[in-house]
């Protein structure tokens, strides 16, 4: 993946909070296509093997939501972490996570990242296909920058975690404004 490329329009079956629904789950389903979350928006987007998962829960998710105001200096209206997992399980990580700032896209079935080149077996950790972790800066649906954990391959034997770190892509974004004003 580099930059310049659009992302692929996909429909995420999402489920929305809706008092209306009552009873003890008040939720309904929603479909929401790329354009609902990226059009007209400079965001991050950042994509993990899966929810409840060690890196994901204590590093990644969390330096993500805590740096929210950091990244909101830097021009990035919206965080959205995506996983190959389904709404419930995204719905759930998120109340787990007592997430204020990043939003979760459930990619239940894989399409998106498939699509994206990023979708990889992990059966040797008993998860199936998932998400390669990366992050992207993404502007009006188009990616502006890319940061992708190295050796992507299918049942890679350990999880890399430090490219696409919430760090380095702050880093990256307060260069980028350091080399606008010289």
């Amino acid at each position: 993946m580099k930059a310049g490329v659009k992302l692929p329009d996909v429909t995420f079956h999402t489920r929305m909070r809706d008092d209306s629904v009552g009873g003890p789950n008040p939720f309904r389903w929603q479909d929401k296509n790329t354009a609902d979350y990226f059009a007209g928006k400079r965001v991050i987007l950042f994509s993990l093997p899966g929810a409840f998962t060690p890196t994901c829960s204590t590093y990644q998710l969390p330096g993500f939501e805590k740096g929210y105001d950091d990244f909101a200096k830097h021009g990035i209206d919206a965080i959205y972490c995506m996983s190959v997992n389904d709404s419930f399980v995204m719905n759930k990580w998120a109340e787990a996570q007592g997430l204020k700032n990043v939003s979760v896209i459930p990619d239940g079935s894989g399409e998106f990242t498939r699509k994206l080149g990023m979708l990889v077996a992990k059966d040797n950790l008993g998860f199936g296909m998932r998400s390669w972790r990366y992050a992207a800066i993404v502007n009006d649906g188009v990616i502006e920058a890319w940061f992708e954990e190295p050796g992507m391959g299918d049942n890679h034997p350990e999880d890399p975690y430090g490219v696409s770190s919430p760090e380095t892509l702050l880093t990256h974004l307060t260069k980028a404004k350091e080399e606008v004003a010289a």
